[in-house]
């Protein structure tokens, strides 16, 4: 059944920044609904405006090393109750607001992300996906509900991991073999001149960073979007949170995929099916 279900049903996995949850408009609400009518939706989400606000809150002072932030089992604890708590709560509260049923998760109930240590510990209580169990994920989109999952990952000896969220957002997406993959800015996408660039290759993504039309804050989306694609995902987007994404057309924002286009991967067939 759930085979079955797959196939009626693509899904899009949906990553959104912890910036950019407070600042979600009803257009975002209102896209997601729109995409939910053809398709599985999963959300997953950061924090990290939270989590250095209580951090700071509560005077715990934090280590970087090689400028990243080091995690300590402090700072873990806070991460814990930030992000499966405040920050994924929220999000879940504001999806039932629009009539968007939801289950909020932490990445490590029923073992969701399954994570390893880097960097032999040097970032402290830092992981990587090394697998996503994508059962209880399929059994609560087969029942209709949009799973939020916070990006907190276990390893085999149950302890918890800080897991980057786009690294997070791309397993999720690997794992439950989507067939897009958004991530939620502040931004409709990348702009040219004031207008937006629907269609963009990784070539045509590392030209206009040497160009200088990609700039700023820009510039880490679109490689975070790069590194994102693989040979079972070759589209993912870069949309906005604080207008529309979807209508019944299709995708709004900017699509990056690989410059040479696979069989597998039909833009128009998935785009005419939203």
């Amino acid at each position: 059944m759930l085979a079955t279900e797959r196939k009626e049903r693509s899904v899009v996995v949906i990553k959104c920044g912890g910036s950019i949850i407070n600042e979600l408009t009803d257009d975002f609400f209102q896209s997601l609904s729109v995409l939910k009518q053809n398709h599985h939706v999963v959300i997953v989400h950061g924090g990290g405006p939270d989590i250095a606000e209580t951090l700071n809150g509560l005077n715990i002072q934090t280590e970087f090393v090689e400028g990243l932030r080091k995690t300590s089992d402090e700072v873990l604890n806070v991460v814990q109750m930030v992000l499966g708590g405040k920050v994924n709560k929220t999000f879940v509260t504001k999806l039932f607001k629009n009539k968007i049923k939801a289950v909020g998760l932490s990445g490590c109930d029923g073992a969701i992300l399954q994570a390893r240590q880097i960097q032999d510990g040097k970032l402290g209580f830092v992981g990587e996906v090394s697998h996503v169990e994508s059962n209880l994920l399929y059994s609560l989109l087969e029942q209709g509900y949009v799973p939020v999952i916070s990006s907190i990952g276990m390893d085999e000896n149950g302890q918890l991991l800080n897991v980057n969220a786009d690294v997070a957002a791309g397993a999720v997406a690997k794992g439950l073999q989507a067939e897009r993959l958004l991530f939620i800015t502040d931004v409709k996408g990348v702009l040219k001149d004031g207008e937006l660039l629907e269609t963009l290759t990784v070539k045509e993504v590392e030209r206009l960073i040497d160009e200088q039309v990609i700039t700023g804050g820009m510039i880490p989306k679109v490689k975070t979007a790069v590194s994102a694609l693989s040979s079972s995902l070759e589209n993912v987007y870069i949309a906005s949170g604080t207008s529309s994404f979807c209508n019944e057309q299709g995708l709004i924002g900017t699509s990056i995929k690989y410059d040479t286009k696979s069989k597998e991967c039909n833009d128009e067939r998935v785009i005419s099916n939203i």
